[in-house]
């Protein structure tokens, strides 16, 4: 018998759904530290931009991003024929399993780690495979790569960790790169790459010389802080590269991302001093939990992260009660971006008094 309406996949029907961060309700002084944003308005050179660019949007944009492309093909120093840009580097992601995955197909990733990977996954048709992370937030690359079989099309890494923070360390990419079959795509997601300060960090597009089964994801949300305009891109062999687009959704950069995203890349050293300031202000946020007696994930991002464990939702709740939004993952733990110094200075006094309400004792262990 037909069906008597429209179905849908079940794979679809049964995908998590995508949790974006809290948003400040109208009327009242909130701090926002639920969406890993950059705490400054666009740089005036990127504001011009727009302003610019603003004549243009009754034109379609150029559906190949050109300039842009070329642009990053020269700051990478990869060739623009080697650079897939779309709306923001989770769209590129899912254009890259498209581009790889069929039904039957694995993707192993950490968990926990972004949340829009288990979705990416299963809207391309794979199976999604998590590995669980170590003790100390970080990935378990051997138990990743244990996780490989014949199935498995890619392997994605997340470095820094949204939302736990460690970052992977260029020599241990490398080794994985070196044990992972040919035939297995390796997506490095560096999302928060210029926040990191560990040495030996994560360089993908160095590593492509060597490895012609990488990808490496970057986006303009974080660092460049234009994350309303939605920006990302792909670095990865030509070969790929020509399937990704072949995948991508047409026209994916508007023309204002495009304009604003070339305005930030020839900002380059403002753009610096804007990280320095949020990771000056990330390592005074460790350094005051760290006197309050938490045990924090080495925090390589624009965030930190509290594993609360099942205490998660009530220290979200008590925050959003003093005026600062985090971001609850249930039953793991409470992600908190570096923003403002008031609004860190609000979630420390939230944070200190959580500690003393509970005892270190009562918190610590829900982290384990």
């Amino acid at each position: 018998m037909a069906p008597s309406r429209p179905g849908l996949r079940p794979d679809i029907e049964s995908l998590p759904a995508y949790v974006p961060g809290a948003r400040p309700a109208a009327g009242r002084q909130v701090f926002k530290l639920s969406s890993n944003e950059i705490p400054f308005p666009p740089l005036p050179s990127v504001v011009a931009a727009l302003d610019d660019a603003a004549a243009e949007v009754n034109r379609y944009p150029d559906m190949y991003a050109t300039e842009l492309t070329e642009a990053l093909g020269a700051a990478h120093g990869v060739g623009a024929e080697r650079v897939t840009v779309g709306n923001g580097s989770v769209a590129v992601l899912a254009h890259v399993l498209a581009a790889v995955c069929a039904p039957g197909d694995e993707v192993v990733f950490a968990w926990r780690s972004f949340e829009a990977y288990p979705i990416a996954v299963q809207v391309a048709g794979a199976r999604p495979v998590a590995v669980p992370l170590d003790a100390e937030g970080r990935h378990d690359l051997q138990a990743m790569a244990a996780a490989v079989t014949e199935r498995t099309r890619a392997l994605i890494l997340c470095s820094p960790n949204n939302p736990t923070g460690p970052a992977l360390t260029a020599t241990e990419v490398e080794e994985l790169l070196e044990i992972v079959p040919p035939s297995v795509l390796v997506v490095l997601d560096e999302a928060y790459i210029e926040f990191v300060r560990t040495p030996d960090p994560t360089d993908g597009p160095a590593l492509l010389a060597r490895h012609r089964n990488l990808v490496v994801l970057r986006t303009f949300s974080k660092a460049y802080g234009l994350a309303g305009l939605r920006v990302g891109y792909a670095l990865a062999r030509r070969r790929l590269t020509r399937g990704f687009r072949a995948a991508s959704t047409p026209f994916g950069v508007n023309v204002m991302g495009m304009a604003a995203a070339l305005a930030g890349l020839r900002a380059a050293d403002e753009v610096r001093e804007r990280v320095e300031h949020v990771v000056r202000e990330r390592e005074r946020v460790l350094a005051g939990l760290s006197e309050q007696g938490w045990h924090v994930p080495d925090a390589q991002g624009n965030f930190v992260w509290l594993p609360l464990g099942r205490q998660a939702a009530a220290f979200a709740d008590a925050a959003r009660q003093q005026g600062v939004l985090v971001r609850a993952f249930a039953g793991d733990g409470v992600r908190v971006s570096v923003g403002e110094p008031e609004g860190n200075d609000l979630f420390l006094r939230v944070a200190g008094h959580w500690l003393a309400d509970l005892g270190v004792d009562a918190a610590v262990p829900a982290a384990r």
